[in-house]
């Protein structure tokens, strides 16, 4: 029996046409999904009791960079 096969995706800030600090891009490119839509679901969560802006500061510590970007 074959098991699934497993993409080895990993989820990094992407700076490249970023806005604040890449997190909706490198969630967007790991999910395929067009970083506007993260994007807007992140300010309709930051709009709800400031959940987004939490975890948007959160997710800018804990996701690394992607390797071989240039710092800006």
């Amino acid at each position: 029996m074959n098991s699934p096969k497993r993409d080895n995706k990993k989820l990094y800030r992407i700076k490249r046409g970023a806005m604040l600090a890449g997190v909706c891009n490198g969630i967007g490119l790991y999910l395929d999904v067009d970083p506007t839509i993260i994007r807007l679901i992140w300010a309709l969560l930051a709009l709800a009791y400031g959940f987004g802006i939490v975890a948007y500061i959160a997710a800018a510590l804990i996701i690394p960079e992607a390797p071989g970007q240039d710092s800006y």
